[in-house]
């Protein structure tokens, strides 16, 4: 690739990348196709197969087709004739549900559905286009993101800390780094959990079979650190209702510790918690269960509490919000179930 000869060199004047990757260490052969598949969400198998038609996918550098076999240490790379995302942000007037505002940072409560910043399948209607409607000037993170500090999943809803000078970015990145900024959030799991507080300890990364879901490698010789202190608020028999506190923050972290320690979050389609784990398989209760996920279609994950010291007066801050609709409905519904059939 570094060479000028070299026929199969990225035209970088007319496509973009779009995606990059490193298979791991523990990669087995796999079609480069199934391989993306697994890599990028959203992405059906015939837009893959498209752009291998069309020379877009390279493999250490040479484009191949799409049956080349991926193996471990490959760096593979999606090419596009259209710019990635940060090309593409378009403001657009989304309603934002600010909870606190000054010229340094604001703080929003973020429905569930609404992803934070675009990517591939997602590139308008994400908080980020509506942040830039809505400010100018927003300051980028280390990713060019503006105004984002941290995130979470689309389907969780609940707090965000949004900076918008330079100063205020770096300042309350730095506390999410050094761990002193407090989150808290609500989550309903299956099964009963034996302790009334604990700690899960970790370290996440990507799951090398499914690249859409994380996983723990508690020997630590794969991702980073983690750590999630849980306390039980509530118990519904065959579900229970925790508050988690982050000590760290890393993708899908109270979702992949949860199922780590066999307490799967509600309803969490990605890791498994769309199916009935616990209980019987009676019909009554079945009927229940299925009930439940309509109300909360969704995993039952809630950011409610966000503390940090504001950047400029050093005042520590703390918001805290109520549980939206679809979760408090579907938790008083196994509050009544729990309540009808208590022996």
């Amino acid at each position: 690739m570094n060479t000028s000869d070299n026929q199969d060199e990225l035209p970088q004047d007319d496509l973009y990348e779009h995606h990059g990757f490193v298979a791991s260490k523990g990669q087995e052969p796999l079609r480069v196709d199934k391989f993306l598949m697994n890599f990028i969400e959203n992405a059906t198998r015939n837009k893959i197969q498209q752009a291998a038609k069309k020379g877009h996918i390279w493999v250490n550098g040479s484009i191949v087709k799409q049956n080349y076999k991926v193996k471990a240490g490959d760096e593979v790379k999606v090419m596009f004739e259209h710019p990635p995302y940060e090309f593409l942000l378009t403001p657009e007037n989304i309603p934002l549900d600010i909870v606190y505002e000054d010229d340094a940072l604001l703080v929003v409560n973020k429905p569930a559905g609404m992803v934070v910043h675009p990517g591939h399948g997602n590139y308008s209607g994400t908080l980020i286009n509506a942040l830039v409607y809505h400010f100018e000037n927003l300051p980028n993170n280390s990713s060019n993101r503006p105004g984002l500090v941290h995130r979470i999943d689309k389907d969780t809803s609940g707090l965000l800390v949004i900076a918008k000078t330079e100063s205020a970015m770096t300042h309350l990145a730095q506390q999410f780094f050094d761990k002193s900024s407090e989150r808290e959030y609500v989550a309903l799991v299956w099964g009963n959990v034996d302790e009334d507080e604990g700690t899960v300890e970790g370290h996440i990364a990507r799951n090398p079979k499914n690249r859409l879901q994380m996983m723990v490698f508690p020997e630590g010789d794969e991702g980073k650190e983690a750590v999630t202190h849980y306390k039980v608020l509530e118990r519904f028999g065959y579900v229970t209702l925790i508050s988690c506190r982050l000590e760290t923050g890393r993708t899908h972290q109270i979702r992949v510790h949860m199922k780590y320690i066999g307490h799967t979050l509600f309803n969490d389609e990605r890791y498994g918690g769309d199916k009935i784990l616990k209980g019987t398989t009676f019909t009554k209760y079945k009927q229940f269960v299925e009930n439940a996920f309509k109300i909360l279609p969704r995993q039952a994950l809630h950011a409610k509490t966000l503390g940090f010291e504001h950047p400029v007066t050093g005042e520590f801050m703390r918001f805290d919000s109520d549980l939206p609709e679809d979760m408090a409905n579907c938790i008083e519904k196994w509050h009544g179930y729990a309540k009808h059939h208590e022996s």
